[in-house]
């Protein structure tokens, strides 16, 4: 059993609607009662595309899928909720991505795992050590070092999930 961890993004039709109802699919997902899921935060989009601003939160949980099941697993779920893939970096009903899949590298066509811009993205970390303070990347890299003052201070907590 391996485990995982996913962000999840949404700035369209209900973004906070749209994470709830993620996490509940994540559910079926998680082995157990392992699903955790940090708060929702609201950041600003990424790239040069106008668009609202996006709810982000990071859901952890033990997996018996497959890196590349869990991917479809995840893929099906954006698409229940109406993802359509038009634009890079463009506003979307529901982003999931796989952030890390127990201490495992993995780089195949499909799927880049430590997610290659996780580093720097204040949306992905500030909630990522929300719900696994101690973790340490497949590198060897401990989370807590690439948190710093400026990267907490982008966030907003969204409002409260139910």
């Amino acid at each position: 059993m391996a485990q995982v961890y996913v962000a999840l993004g949404a700035n369209l039709a209900d973004p906070i609607g749209q994470l709830n109802r993620a996490c509940q699919a994540l559910l079926s997902l998680a082995e157990g009662d392992s699903l955790s899921v940090s708060p929702f935060y609201r950041s600003a989009p990424m790239g040069d595309v106008e668009q609202p601003d996006y709810v982000n939160a990071v859901a952890g949980f033990k997996s018996t899928l497959s890196p590349i099941d869990l991917l479809d697993a995840l893929q099906a779920i954006e698409n229940q909720q109406g993802r359509v893939r038009e634009l890079r970096w463009g506003p979307r009903t529901l982003d999931l991505d796989l952030l890390l899949y127990d201490d495992q590298s993995i780089d195949i066509p499909r799927l880049i795992v430590p997610h290659y811009g996780m580093r720097e993205r204040s949306f992905v970390l500030v909630p990522l050590s929300d719900i696994a303070p101690e973790l340490i990347l497949p590198d060897g890299t401990a989370l807590q070092t690439l948190i710093t003052a400026s990267l907490k201070a982008e966030l907003v907590l969204a409002e409260p999930q139910p």
